[in-house]
């Protein structure tokens, strides 16, 4: 299916390009540029009669336009100068992604941004985890997010955990990506910072291109991308598909993508219409016992574990140069997400101790239930290892607008750019959960039977959840950059957050709850050009991100729920509020190697009333969300490259360091656990699991001749702690290295092949670390004894090749 749709998305995009051949650009993207211009202020006059038209000539007052910084906020569609952010500035370009040759964002984002590193909780490429700073957006329900996500200014954090499903973003079709470090600007969830992508149109991509690749574990993908201007309108779109085996068992992946842009502009106004749609299936392996994957790294441990996207979105956006000095700019939007999950695991369900024909639930043996309520026959043979399909389903609706000015008027003689701004977002989610009783074989493979369980077990209870959830979010920011001298310019404002999130239990009354969280988060900060070619920065923001439904149908102890399928409860969580102050540096100089630029810069983000998942020391495999205390991450970031007509190199380096503040105890499959309590204590001062302190980036590209290119990159990350080692007792996930290579081949005007080689040493490496209960199951590896280690791992993929053929019209 999977390579019958590829061939017939290329053969389209074929036939449409052929047509349009004659007046297609030489290149495969022309991006619109405003270079840096300097003027001096003219007379009222002058202003008043200042030139519109589609050039976009600069504004008649002093202004220094660099297209290539990110947006202040993410509704606007202008950039802004990089030396005025009183912040950290990462920006990640098409060529960028275009270099890495993958199909996934996250893997450009890994290379281009120091902070940022990815690991694949979930066990496949494909629905990674990315780190910034020790903050995470991740596809995993569950997982405490800290980092919003938005597309053309829509931000696409699911509204029911918060996730973000990066498999759902066209990545053919994304025009740049800006990593913005904590602003109150972004919204809610911004704690420790935002990723902003842009999406090309048909104004800044003109002509064609088709990309076929294939290579290892059965990997073959393929896009089509085509844009068009006449006049003053333009069209954009690009289609999207990929079919992965994977290297584990049961991993395979399918990816169908599309994206499309409609869009008109003149000398004063711009709007555009885009919309996408996504159809995804995943096999997601998750972590595996440490002495499985001793004896084979494509073990998997339960299966199935399979998810299913689809979404469908349609953006408006807008905007218009109301006067010479102010700009309306606008969006509205509409979103639909559906996700389907099943995932095999162990169960608490088993033949009663007094009667073995009938089924009992958990170690006190309270009577396991059929959905009409009865206590459930025992239909298992004698030696059954029993265990259960969970199934989810989660839809959600998101529909919300924004809108923003901005005015460049100067203030008292000098240059000032305000914004004011506002957002409100309203969505609806339904969630459902099931449980069917299953056996296990020895493969690991669990096989329904049939038989559903009702309301099972107290405190610890597993059954059908159904539930509807109302998440309206608000917001209202303003800020302002002053230039107090041609060098030095201050920034500051904030924006107001306001959610209300209501639940409703569809079967019960114990999920039913309504929550209210509201706060005011300020941002302050300056920039100073001590010379031209450098720059010196230092800032302070606050942020906020109010619990989720599926945290706040999760946060009560006493009644712990098996995270994102059965939840019980809804008592009330604190919302985190994130404090952040970095400075740095940074610079570019032309030297007779080519460009130099660089920066180094500082930060240190404490976060209050944080909230972790935490495991029940009830029962095995349940859980339960709760505020921690107080939490720190802080670090240096380095980074420098080097660009010339045929040399590229980049090379960075970042230490993260990421800390408890408070005394806790939690509960834990750590080895080092209280026997009696099943709890480790963290003390402050305690490392942060998962977060590895050192990450060191480098890379380099060269042109041999004008027609074929090489090029590399190598990634180290340092060791880190266990998940559920929060009292660092354990011994570490040991640090990896990991070595690419990429080469290509200009045939021609229209041609090139490429291909790479992604572990080039072939590696064998964990990016993720957490225990498991080694008394679940047995190791059938080892002829059914019990399990010794409790260290689960998520294995990165071993040495692969892949081979592509490009084609520009």
């Amino acid at each position: 299916m999977g390579v019958r749709f590829i061939m017939v998305a290329s053969i389209a995009a074929g036939v449409v390009a052929g047509s349009d051949v004659c007046d297609a650009q030489t290149g495969p993207e022309q991006v619109e540029t405003l270079p840096p211009v300097v003027v001096t202020a003219p007379s009222e006059g002058a202003k008043r009669s200042r030139p519109r038209d589609a050039t976009r000539v600069a504004r008649a007052r002093p202004r220094v336009v660099i297209p290539t910084a990110p947006a202040a906020s993410p509704t606007s569609a202008s950039a802004i100068d990089a030396d005025k952010v009183p912040a950290s500035v990462n920006l990640v370009d098409s060529q960028q992604i275009q270099r890495t040759g993958s199909a996934n964002i996250t893997d450009a984002l890994v290379q281009a941004v120091p902070g940022i590193i990815v690991n694949e909780v979930s066990g496949n490429p494909f629905q990674p985890d990315v780190q910034f700073r020790g903050f995470v957006a991740s596809p995993i329900a569950g997982t405490p997010q800290g980092l919003a996500v938005y597309q053309n200014g829509v931000r696409i954090n699911e509204a029911f955990g918060d996730t973000v499903n990066w498999d759902l973003i066209p990545t053919a079709a994304i025009k740049s990506v800006a990593v913005v470090t904590n602003n109150p600007a972004f919204g809610l969830n911004a704690l420790g910072g935002a990723v902003n992508i842009q999406m090309k149109d048909g104004f800044s991509y003109q002509g064609a291109e088709i990309n076929m690749m294939g290579g290892s574990f059965g990997r073959i993908q393929g896009s089509a991308q085509w844009g068009k201007q006449v006049d003053n309108f333009a069209v954009y779109g690009a289609l999207e598909g990929l079919h992965d085996d994977g290297f584990r068992n049961f991993s395979p992946s399918d990816i169908r993508r599309f994206y499309g842009d409609v869009a008109y502009r003149n000398d004063v106004s711009e709007f555009h219409l885009n919309m996408g749609v996504a159809d995804n299936k995943f096999g997601a392996t998750v972590a595996v016992p440490a002495e499985l994957l001793q004896q084979y790294w494509g073990a998997t441990y339960t299966t199935p574990q399979t998810s299913h996207h689809q979404v469908g979105y349609f953006n408006l956006t807008g905007k218009v140069e109301a006067t010479p000095t102010w700009t309306v700019e606008g969006a509205a939007h509409l979103r639909v997400f559906k996700q389907n999950t099943v995932d095999g695991n162990p169960t608490g369900t088993r033949p009663c101790d007094t009667d073995n024909t009938l089924l009992c639930f958990g170690e006190n043996m309270a009577p396991a239930n059929g959905l009409n309520g009865v206590q459930l026959a025992n239909p298992f043979p004698d030696g059954a290892v029993l265990g259960e399909l969970d199934r989810t389903t989660v839809k959600s609706t998101t529909a919300g607008l924004s809108l923003q000015a901005t005015n460049d008027d100067q203030l008292f003689g000098h240059n000032n750019r305000f914004t004011i701004g506002g957002s409100f977002d309203s969505s609806v989610s339904w969630f459902d959960a099931s449980a069917e009783l299953s056996t296990i074989g020895t493969n690991y493979v669990v096989s329904g039977s049939g038989i559903f369980l009702g309301q099972s077990g107290s405190p610890v209870s597993i059954g059908p959840v159904s539930l509807r959830t109302t998440n309206q979010y608000a917001g209202i920011y303003a800020l302002d950059t002053f230039d107090v001298t041609d060098r030095f310019s201050i920034a500051g404002g904030g924006r107001f957050n306001s959610a209300r999130i209501t639940l409703e239990d569809l079967i019960g009354t114990e999920l039913n709850g309504h929550h209210q969280y509201d706060r005011f988060n300020p941002i302050i900060g300056a920039t100073y050009k001590i010379t031209p070619e450098l720059t010196a920065y230092a800032g302070y923001s606050e942020a906020n991100r109010a619990p989720t439904p599926l945290e706040l149908g999760c946060a009560d102890p006493n009644n712990p729920c098996l995270i994102a399928a059965f939840l019980v409860s809804d008592p009330t969580l604190k919302q985190v509020v994130s404090r952040t102050v970095e400075a740095g540096l940074r610079g570019t100089k032309d030297t007779y190697l080519g460009t130099l630029s660089w920066k180094l810069g500082g930060f240190r983000a404490r976060n209050d009333d944080d909230i972790l998942a935490i495991p029940s020391p009830v029962v095995q495999g349940f859980g339960f969300f709760q505020n921690v205390g107080s939490t720190r991450r802080q670090g240096i970031e380095a980074e420098v490259n080097l660009k010339s007509r045929a040399l590229q190199l980049y090379a960075s380096y970042a230490l993260v360091d990421a800390r408890f503040l408070d005394s806790l105890d939690v509960a834990s499959n750590s080895p080092f656990r209280d026997p009696v309590t099943g709890t480790v204590h963290i003390s402050p001062g305690n490392q942060i699991p998962a977060i590895p302190r050192h990450r060191i980036k480098a890379g380099f590209d060269y042109a041999v001749t004008d027609a074929f290119k090489v090029g590399g990159d190598a990634l180290w990350v340092s060791s880190q702690y266990f998940v559920g080692d929060e009292s660092n007792q354990a011994q570490k996930l040991p640090s990896y290295a990991v070595f690419n290579a990429h080469a290509s081949y200009q045939i021609n005007k229209t041609f090139q092949i490429y291909g790479r080689v992604d572990n080039i040493f072939d590696h064998r490496y964990s990016t993720h670390g957490t225990f498991f209960d080694i008394t679940s199951l047995p190791n059938f590896a080892n002829g059914g004894a019990p399990f010794t280690d409790a260290r689960t791992l998520s294995p990165a993929r071993p040495r692969a090749f892949y081979a592509g053929l490009r084609a520009t019209f």
